[in-house]
């Protein structure tokens, strides 16, 4: 009996877990694609039912989107998504500077041949991706999962994780201005080119057009600031 209670327990923990990480995953995609406005309260009852579940998982996302810095929390106030604060671009742009110049060369070092096959074929998708007018989201997503197959490539789970953070934060300042910019598939499909350096193991190359990447993309963006 008390065998069983305690694989009921672990079993519910599991369950919790498991809600929680799908509740952080689809608040963090409105958050980021700004579905949910900046400065926003945040319902956790309403977020639970749209969601389909408990209040228990979305207060456990909300834990891990303030890790984020994508919601913030006041004593007696509630949970906000933060404001998107254009003039973070610089600080945010210095780091991605630094951190996915050192991803990419760091992937073409040590993406194992399924990762390799795996970068050529996303490659080859992005180069015939058509812009269809209006379709943000597609184009917004394709480019968050070829920066994400990157940081995986690397091997780095800690490297990873701290550029996935910073790749959501630049992609808040994207879709805050993303009416304004012309080029939205043209951005998404340089990113071909990095690829499929990286597929062959070229690590400077990868480098070199991962720099050139976040810098057109803080320009861009100031752009139309």
């Amino acid at each position: 009996m008390v065998i069983d209670q305690v694989q009921t327990a672990a079993d519910e923990r599991g369950q919790t877990a498991s809600l929680a990480s799908m509740a952080y995953q689809q608040i963090k995609d409105r958050l980021i694609m700004l579905d949910i406005r900046p400065g926003e309260p945040i319902n956790d009852v309403g977020l639970a039912a749209e969601l389909g579940v408990g209040r228990t998982p979305v207060r456990e996302a909300l834990k891990r989107l303030e890790t984020d810095h994508l919601v913030v929390s006041y004593p007696r106030r509630g949970t906000f998504a933060t404001v998107v604060d254009v003039t973070e671009l610089g600080s945010i742009s210095d780091l991605r500077q630094l951190l996915e110049p050192h991803a990419a060369r760091r992937a073409a070092e040590n993406a194992t041949p399924a990762a390799r096959a795996e970068l050529r074929e996303t490659a080859a998708a992005i180069r015939h991706l058509r812009v269809v007018d209006g379709d943000r989201t597609t184009f917004i997503g394709e480019d968050m999962a070829v920066h994400k197959l990157i940081y995986r490539c690397t091997g780095n789970a800690h490297l990873e994780d701290v550029l996935i953070r910073y790749d959501n934060l630049a992609t808040r300042i994207w879709c805050l201005v993303i009416d304004k910019l012309p080029d939205l598939g043209d951005h998404v499909k340089e990113h071909s080119s990095l690829l499929e350096a990286i597929a062959d193991g070229d690590a400077e190359t990868a480098a070199g057009l991962a720099r050139d990447h976040v810098i057109g993309f803080e320009q861009a963006i100031r752009r139309v600031l």
